[in-house]
């Protein structure tokens, strides 16, 4: 990339849209410019351009993509389709956090950016070892399944609850909500479990990849579990996440695997598979 800097549009101005934000500012500066934000509530975008002296410009959606270079979805499952399509359409690429939005569309994406030119990045979330399922996927991969377990909080607004009539106050111990593969999970769960669309996506598919979702309000933590069997061998990986302070429905780690994915398209080094 030279001594330029690429211009970065944020679409998403809550709380990982404003971390990768403030990463933009103090860890990326001689690489990457925050040229443009945009958020559905106009004054969080007003907020966090007063966070910067030079101040990003606060754009709508189609302007963000067409004067950025590289844009990042951190809004929500309901419009990252759109902006995946838009943004690829244009040629450039794009950073995807809520990857359940773009699950059911996501060969015709792939085709979009071979066929313009961009790029789709999907950054890992709050889960560890998609690098060991990506890398057994090479090889035939007979089962992958995830065990999500969160406080009931963390579940709060997820459109499965109210099918299903589930009180979440009512969970006074280990209770599972869900079973089934990953293509209904996100469905069901679209803010709340987005790990499973990236990990059916890095492996055997949203049809194969098997998913259980469990609250208790023992839980202090958001805990993912993969397991995965193949021809590889047999992989476990568990992760214990911090919840984000400003939004318990997601994890800390989420908003740093973005940051994380940023540095990864931006330094000369690739790390990790």
């Amino acid at each position: 990339m030279g001594n330029k800097k690429i211009r970065i549009g944020i679409i998403g101005c809550g709380a990982i849209g404003s971390q990768l934000a403030g990463a933009i500012k103090n860890n990326f500066s001689e690489q990457a410019e925050l040229f443009a934000i945009c958020d559905i509530d106009r004054d969080k975008a007003e907020n966090l351009k007063a966070d910067f002296s030079l101040g990003p410009e606060v754009l709508l959606i189609d302007e963000l993509i067409e004067r950025s270079e590289l844009i990042i979805e951190a809004a929500s499952a309901k419009i990252s389709y759109e902006v995946a399509q838009k943004a690829l359409a244009a040629g450039k690429n794009v950073i995807i956090m809520s990857v359940g939005g773009i699950l059911d569309r996501y060969e015709e994406l792939r085709a979009l950016a071979r066929d313009a030119g961009g790029h789709i990045y999907l950054p890992s979330g709050a889960v560890a070892g998609l690098d060991a399922v990506k890398a057994a996927s090479m090889v035939r991969v007979n089962k992958v399944t995830l065990t999500t377990r969160k406080p009931p909080q963390g579940l709060a607004g997820a459109p499965y609850l109210a099918e299903k009539n589930i009180d979440l106050s009512a969970i006074k111990e280990e209770t599972v909500i869900f079973e089934g593969d990953a293509s209904e999970a996100i469905k069901g769960f679209p803010q709340n479990v987005n790990v499973c669309a990236t990990l059916s996506l890095a492996g055997i598919g949203p049809k194969k990849t098997r998913v259980k979702i469990i609250a208790s309000p023992e839980y202090k933590t958001n805990i993912h579990e993969i397991e995965a069997e193949g021809d590889f061998g047999r992989l476990f990986a568990r992760t214990e996440n911090l919840p984000f302070p400003q939004n318990p429905r997601t994890s800390f780690l989420a908003s740093l695997s973005a940051i994380a994915t940023l540095r990864n398209i931006l330094d000369v080094v690739k790390i990790g598979t």
